[in-house]
Protein backbone atom coordinates (compact mmCIF):
# COMPACT_ATOMS: atom_id res chain seq x y z
CA UNK A 1 0.00 0.00 0.00
CA UNK A 2 1.79 3.42 -1.01
CA UNK A 3 0.10 7.29 -0.62
CA UNK A 4 0.55 10.44 -2.28
CA UNK A 5 1.20 13.11 0.60
CA UNK A 6 1.39 16.93 0.58
CA UNK A 7 3.89 18.53 2.43
CA UNK A 8 4.99 22.04 2.47
CA UNK A 9 3.10 22.49 -1.06
CA UNK A 10 4.83 19.27 -2.98
CA UNK A 11 3.48 15.75 -3.48
CA UNK A 12 5.62 12.46 -2.04
CA UNK A 13 4.47 8.68 -3.18
CA UNK A 14 5.16 7.59 0.05
CA UNK A 15 4.96 3.75 2.18
CA UNK A 16 5.31 2.38 5.30
CA UNK A 17 9.23 2.74 6.57
CA UNK A 18 10.08 4.75 4.03
CA UNK A 19 12.43 7.57 5.37
CA UNK A 20 11.59 10.95 2.99
CA UNK A 21 13.71 14.50 2.90
CA UNK A 22 11.09 17.30 2.74
CA UNK A 23 11.42 21.15 3.38
CA UNK A 24 11.61 22.18 6.85
CA UNK A 25 8.80 21.34 9.25
CA UNK A 26 8.78 23.42 12.28
CA UNK A 27 8.65 20.10 14.46
CA UNK A 28 10.90 18.60 17.07
CA UNK A 29 12.98 15.25 16.72
CA UNK A 30 10.85 12.29 17.33
CA UNK A 31 7.74 14.03 17.33
CA UNK A 32 4.52 12.47 15.11
CA UNK A 33 3.19 14.30 12.33
CA UNK A 34 -0.08 13.90 10.37
CA UNK A 35 0.25 14.72 6.63
CA UNK A 36 -3.27 14.99 4.19
CA UNK A 37 -3.75 12.08 2.08
CA UNK A 38 -4.42 13.26 -1.62
CA UNK A 39 -4.16 9.26 -3.48
CA UNK A 40 -4.25 5.99 -1.90
CA UNK A 41 -2.73 3.08 -3.51
CA UNK A 42 -2.79 -0.70 -3.22
CA UNK A 43 -5.79 -3.40 -3.53
CA UNK A 44 -7.89 -0.80 -3.99
CA UNK A 45 -7.22 3.08 -5.69
CA UNK A 46 -8.78 6.00 -4.00
CA UNK A 47 -8.01 9.78 -5.34
CA UNK A 48 -9.09 12.70 -3.25
CA UNK A 49 -10.84 15.59 -4.21
CA UNK A 50 -8.53 17.07 -2.95
CA UNK A 51 -8.28 14.73 0.08
CA UNK A 52 -8.91 11.19 0.67
CA UNK A 53 -11.60 11.75 3.30
CA UNK A 54 -10.61 8.91 6.60
CA UNK A 55 -7.25 8.32 4.80
CA UNK A 56 -4.44 9.73 6.92
CA UNK A 57 -0.86 8.89 7.35
CA UNK A 58 1.31 9.43 10.06
CA UNK A 59 4.99 10.05 10.53
CA UNK A 60 8.00 10.72 13.10
CA UNK A 61 10.36 13.08 13.01
CA UNK A 62 13.81 11.52 12.98
CA UNK A 63 16.04 14.52 12.22
CA UNK A 64 16.56 18.42 11.08
CA UNK A 65 19.09 18.85 8.62
CA UNK A 66 20.40 20.92 5.54
CA UNK A 67 21.18 20.52 2.21
CA UNK A 68 24.32 20.59 0.13
CA UNK A 69 25.25 24.43 -0.64
CA UNK A 70 23.81 25.84 -4.16
CA UNK A 71 26.56 28.43 -5.51
CA UNK A 72 24.94 30.93 -7.93
CA UNK A 73 28.06 32.67 -9.62
CA UNK A 74 27.35 35.15 -12.22
CA UNK A 75 30.58 36.95 -13.99
CA UNK A 76 30.02 39.41 -16.96
CA UNK A 77 33.76 39.76 -18.34
CA UNK A 78 35.43 42.90 -18.82
CA UNK A 79 32.73 44.63 -17.10
CA UNK A 80 34.81 44.06 -13.61
CA UNK A 81 31.01 42.39 -12.44
CA UNK A 82 31.06 39.13 -10.15
CA UNK A 83 28.41 38.32 -7.69
CA UNK A 84 28.63 34.92 -5.85
CA UNK A 85 25.56 33.60 -3.82
CA UNK A 86 25.65 30.78 -1.67
CA UNK A 87 22.44 29.00 -0.34
CA UNK A 88 21.31 26.39 1.62
CA UNK A 89 18.15 24.89 2.29
CA UNK A 90 16.64 23.18 5.67
CA UNK A 91 15.49 20.52 5.52
CA UNK A 92 13.73 17.81 7.84
CA UNK A 93 13.95 13.97 7.68
CA UNK A 94 10.70 11.95 8.17
CA UNK A 95 9.72 8.25 8.53
CA UNK A 96 6.69 7.23 7.89
CA UNK A 97 5.06 4.73 10.06
CA UNK A 98 1.93 4.61 9.74
CA UNK A 99 -0.65 4.47 6.43
CA UNK A 100 -4.55 4.22 7.25
CA UNK A 101 -7.16 4.25 4.89
CA UNK A 102 -9.98 2.59 2.87
CA UNK A 103 -10.13 -0.06 5.46
CA UNK A 104 -6.68 -0.96 5.84
CA UNK A 105 -3.81 -0.19 7.98
CA UNK A 106 -0.03 -0.87 7.25
CA UNK A 107 2.30 -0.31 9.95
CA UNK A 108 6.17 -0.15 9.78
CA UNK A 109 8.16 -2.37 12.14
CA UNK A 110 10.15 -0.65 14.71
CA UNK A 111 13.37 0.12 13.91
CA UNK A 112 14.88 -2.05 16.68
CA UNK A 113 12.72 -4.77 15.07
CA UNK A 114 13.47 -4.96 11.34
CA UNK A 115 15.96 -7.42 10.68
CA UNK A 116 19.56 -6.78 8.81
CA UNK A 117 19.56 -7.00 5.34
CA UNK A 118 20.76 -10.11 4.35
CA UNK A 119 24.27 -10.47 3.18
CA UNK A 120 25.84 -12.15 0.44
CA UNK A 121 28.17 -14.79 1.20
CA UNK A 122 31.43 -15.59 -0.86
CA UNK A 123 31.83 -19.17 -1.73
CA UNK A 124 35.53 -19.54 -2.25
Amino acid sequence: MFAVIKANGKQYRVAAADEITIDHLDAEVGSVFTFPVLMLGGATIAIGAPHVDGATVTGEVVEQTRGDKVIAFKKRRRQNSRRKRGFRADLTVVRITEISGLGETVKAEPKSQRAPAPQAAADA
